[in-house]
């Protein structure tokens, strides 16, 4: 073979590995349905550092909230539902299920703040993500998922203390704001979504 004809096949080769033809056979593709919140361009840096798109998660179910790594009650307890959520779901239906939580404090949640909460809480790393973003796009994010926040004085937060479960394409299914205990209409909702 000439060496032109073996680099073109070698080319060829490298970029039919790395196109859309090596995806997934389910990975979603087309539009975003004009209710997704999949539709902020939002970057987020998740608990290893890599930077990721906020419309990563499509293509799976997700329950999202808001947090910071420094909170001593709410956020734990907002933690510890999710967890509970997830729990009651059979093991199959469980792998279906991402987790996204977004922090309200970029400044001090860093990667490794991040990462000490996921190893002091034990989540399945494979299917949380906990992770911060610039604080335009936080702002952007709490406004698209209906959550409210604001630094105090003393560096805490006063936020809404919130769980949303999202499609796959990105739309808001059901919300929950009871915490501490599992809200039934709630693990229903992502019963019924997850077994999709």
């Amino acid at each position: 073979m000439k060496p032109a004809a073996l680099l073109f096949s070698l080319i060829a080769g490298w970029l039919l590995a790395t196109s859309a033809f090596a995806q997934p056979a389910n990975a979603p593709t087309g539009p975003l349905p004009g209710d997704s919140v999949y539709n902020l361009d939002a970057s987020l840096v998740d608990q290893d550092g890599k930077v990721l798109r906020f419309a990563d998660g499509r293509g799976q179910p997700r329950l999202v909230s808001m947090f910071y790594s420094s909170c001593k009650f709410v956020c734990p307890m907002i933690i510890d539902t999710l967890r509970r959520t997830e729990r009651s779901l059979p093991d199959a239906d469980r792998k279906r299920l991402d987790v996204l939580m977004v922090s309200f404090d970029p400044d001090r949640d860093t990667p490794e703040a991040l990462k000490s909460v996921a190893a002091r809480h034990k989540v399945d790393v494979m299917r949380w993500t906990l992770a911060r973003a610039e604080e335009a796009d936080v702002r952007r994010l709490a406004a698209v998922l209906g959550i409210q926040y604001k630094l105090r004085d003393d560096g805490d937060y006063n936020h809404s203390s919130v769980m949303i479960l999202l499609d796959a394409e990105g739309r808001i299914v059901a919300r929950t704001e009871r915490m501490g205990e599992l809200d039934a209409d709630f693990v229903n909702a992502v019963k019924r979504v997850v077994a999709k």
